[in-house]
């Protein structure tokens, strides 16, 4: 099954009303859609997501370049494939866009191979459950007042869910303490309850605040500090009994080695679109497994519940509405419990004519349009168009007078003389050892 072709659409996609958190204010979500076309007839698809949606433009140009690598190779030789465009991004880095290039060609690789083979995903990679716990993380906003996060919360819990994740990061910590003690006597002591601080805090904020929520028995306090500060996950790990989670900013597994060895993180939360796509999501989970570390995939619920069925240890499903729009089918729950698709691939396929209306303007092909030809210098004249009109004379000017006309005195010629010699260059004198310098020789005279 050869590779043909690489495809991209970028959507821009409104939110119903804005999301607030500690570090975010979210409008809409912009996605770049992928598609890895081959000559038995067979589509693969990924996708990624932007927050805001004008960084579309990087994500979709990388994705586009990186893809020609492929060109011609044979879909089902996955891991080989992501080795190659490991070796690829070399050059740029392998973090950053490149790495969200990476992780959409190889999701959508995925997505062809299981297509291809007619099984799913996580069938493919060793299948060990039919379905997941999700938790609701669509809500529980930082801009609900204490009031609205209690009905929303209750909310939830007529859906079926058994699990949900609020914000934190107010600026006083007691206030986030006072919310976060309403929700749970909302919903109860046997509920599974998380709190995301968006990497709003600093260490010292946190700890105050995380000693302060130990009686609310919460699940995970995620990313208490900026994703960067592993010592300081490390030193909130440490001192508080919830356990901390992290790690949706980190790229491929020589991001998360780093949280692993550090006791930095209780809980992993690869993010399937920076990661390095499927196969370095395995990769990440497996070493997890040999530190008896959860993992917990990070948004991307669509295509990471084949993950969830395919890792013993991701036990949680992050699910996010938001991206429920991109695609044709929706995720089936059950008491709280999110069905692993049985379809072919990553068991989603993109809804095409649900997004036309939502198509941003392409980043990538504007790039690759040729430059425009210019014009030739001498353009024949078409034969219906009239003849230029002839510029008309210009005015004569009147004569010069004798005294106008009469050239200005010129300064006599200097006699030829020879050039003066160039001075030669003056050659520093070494100075004589144990001889005194001339600049401290006054200042020693008259001491």
């Amino acid at each position: 099954m050869k590779i043909t072709g690489i495809r991209t659409m970028t959507v821009d996609v409104p939110l119903e009303e804005p999301v607030i958190t500690a570090i975010h204010d979210i409008r809409s979500i912009g996605y770049v859609l992928v598609f890895v076309d081959t000559d038995a007839d067979v589509t693969g698809e990924g996708h990624l997501f932007s927050l805001p949606a004008r960084h579309l433009a990087p994500l979709e140009a990388m994705t586009t370049v990186l893809g020609q690598s492929l060109i011609g190779e044979d879909a089902h030789r996955v891991e080989g494939l992501w080795h190659k465009l490991w070796t690829e991004v070399n050059f740029v880095g392998h973090k950053g866009v490149p790495l969200f290039a990476l992780s959409a060609l190889d999701m959508a690789l995925w997505d062809a191979r299981g297509k291809a083979l007619g099984q799913p995903v996580h069938r493919l990679l060793g299948s060990c459950r039919d379905a997941v716990p999700a938790y609701h993380s669509g809500g529980l906003w930082l801009s609900r007042s204490r009031d609205e996060l209690v009905a929303e919360a209750k909310k939830f819990l007529k859906q079926g869910f058994r699990a949900m994740k609020m914000r934190l990061g107010k600026p006083r910590w007691q206030e986030d303490v006072e919310r976060a003690e309403a929700v749970r006597d909302a919903v109860g002591p046997d509920i599974r309850l998380m709190a995301d601080a968006n990497q709003g805090l600093d260490v010292r904020h946190a700890l105050r605040l995380g000693r302060a929520l130990e009686p609310v028995n919460l699940d995970w306090f995620e990313e208490p500090v900026p994703a960067y500060d592993v010592a300081g996950h490390a030193a909130l790990a440490a001192a508080l009994d919830t356990p901390i989670a992290t790690g949706e900013t980190e790229y491929t597994r020589y991001g998360f080695r780093p949280l692993i060895e550090a006791k930095a993180a209780d809980v992993l939360m690869p993010d399937l679109g920076r990661v390095g796509g499927v196969t370095e999501f395995m990769r990440v989970g497996h070493m997890a497994q040999a530190w008896d570390l959860p993992v917990s995939p990070h948004l991307y619920s669509e295509p990471s519940l084949q993950l969830c069925g395919a890792l013993q240890n991701c036990d949680l499903l992050e699910y996010m509405p938001w991206s429920a729009l991109l695609f044709g089918e929706k995720i089936e729950f059950e008491d709280g419990r999110a069905r692993i698709p049985e379809r072919p691939g990553l068991g989603f396929s993109l809804d095409l004519d649900a997004l036309e209306r939502y198509r941003a303007a392409p980043a990538a092909g504007s790039a690759a349009k040729p430059a425009p030809k210019r014009p030739a210098r001498r353009a024949a004249a078409k034969k219906d168009e009239a003849p230029a009109a002839k510029p008309e004379p210009k005015a004569q000017a009147a004569p010069k007078t004798r005294a106008e006309t009469k050239p200005a005195a010129e300064d006599p010629p200097k006699p030829n003389a020879a050039p003066e010699p160039a001075p030669k260059p003056v050659r520093r004198r070494r100075r004589e050892p144990g001889k005194t310098p001339w600049y401290l020789r006054r200042e020693t005279e008259d001491a």
